[in-house]
């Protein structure tokens, strides 16, 4: 019997576990969490009794939800590859989801601790709303049912203000990128109350505001902002990080704009004390 190689043995059990083992799916905890600067993400997966080493590539990182942590629970979607060089084995992943919760939950609760320290959601921040604003920038999309509602509601409660649209993406790919740099140039326009939203939908449909790029954005205009995201049981980053949040896009014009009929009836009851005040003499 000739001997082999240790290359090509380790070849050989290269070829059999990765054609055997052609995707697994396991649960375990992370350890040993170490975040490459080339993008690509190091760690262990373990148990009470054993530890597989995994991988997970920077092409496939972008597709996380929420941020690895060393003793999160997670299940794994893998396939398993063989370094020869080394003779070890580990996983390859490409996808990962936190075990018991959604990932998308696990998300909004990572980032909502995170701003929370760095002290976004003080109350002692919050800007006041101008009591008549002049001048109403609105971050939302300019073909959304969100833009129509807000326009009758100025329309009717408040007919003097001037409103200003900045077209934007609200969903989907670009769409964080895209709020974010609305929001700043909207602030740039010397406005008095500004706007940021959209219409209802899913919690995917709404995951733009949930995003940490756009809780930067505003927390770091100077221009009062109101949250206008989705329905009224819906509740984003955005709503925390905002000075004051709507339950709907409507509601929002509604807290900007003091009511034009209210102001009616109070000149017609000035106007009848003067006339009652002046009778008297």
């Amino acid at each position: 019997m000739n001997p082999i190689s240790v290359t090509t043995l380790n070849t050989q059990i290269k070829s059999l576990l990765e054609t055997t083992f052609m995707q697994v799916f396991v649960s375990g905890e992370i350890s040993n969490l170490v975040t490459h600067s080339s993008g690509h993400i190091y760690f262990s997966i373990k148990d009470d009794n054993s530890t597989i080493s995994c991988v997970m590539f920077k092409g496939n990182t972008k597709y996380l939800k929420f941020e690895l942590e060393n003793g999160q629970k997670v299940q794994i979607t893998a396939n398993i590859t063989v370094f020869v060089p080394r003779g070890n084995y580990q996983l390859l992943c490409t996808k990962i989801e936190p075990d018991g919760i959604g990932s998308l939950a696990l998300a909004y609760e990572q980032l909502k601790t995170k701003l929370q320290a760095k002290g976004y959601f003080e109350q002692s921040i919050k800007k006041p709303l101008p009591k008549y604003p002049k001048k109403i920038a609105i971050v939302t999309s300019a073909t959304g049912a969100a833009i129509e509602d807000m326009k009758k509601v100025a329309s009717s409660r408040w007919n003097l203000v001037e409103l200003i649209l900045i077209p934007t993406l609200v969903q989907g790919n670009g769409s964080i990128e895209d709020i974010a740099k609305n929001i700043k140039f909207a602030d740039s326009l010397n406005c008095d109350i500004m706007i940021v939203g959209r219409g209802g939908g899913s919690i995917e449909d709404l995951w733009s505001f949930n995003s940490e790029l756009v809780a930067d954005a505003i927390f770091s205009s100077v221009t009062p902002i109101i949250s206008a995201v989705g329905h009224e049981i819906d509740y984003l980053i955005s709503d925390f990080v905002a000075d004051l949040r709507a339950a709907t896009p409507s509601n929002a014009m509604e807290i900007a704009l003091p009511s034009q009929s209210e102001h009616l009836l109070y000149i017609d009851s000035l106007i009848e004390n003067f006339q009652k005040f002046k009778n008297n003499f």
